[in-house]
């Protein structure tokens, strides 16, 4: 499985965003710990989903794609 070193900073930019805009909100006396801690979960549905999706799409490219010699 190749990797997509685009996708991937992609991603670590909305991971760093994210963390930072948590830890931003914490430091203005806004109480965001305990959305966190109820829907940490989430993060794990959400980051499952995505590579699900991505790898179907990527067999789903390397299936249509002939082989060469293989026309």
């Amino acid at each position: 499985m190749a990797k997509n070193p685009r996708r991937d900073s992609l991603v670590w930019g909305f991971i760093l965003i994210i963390i930072g805009l948590v830890f931003l909100l914490d430091t203005l006396d806004v109480e965001v710990w305990d959305s966190v801690a109820r829907l940490w979960p989430l993060a794990l549905i959400l980051w499952g989903a995505w590579k699900l999706y991505f790898g179907i799409k990527e067999r789903n490219e390397t299936v249509k794609t002939p082989k060469p010699g293989q026309e």
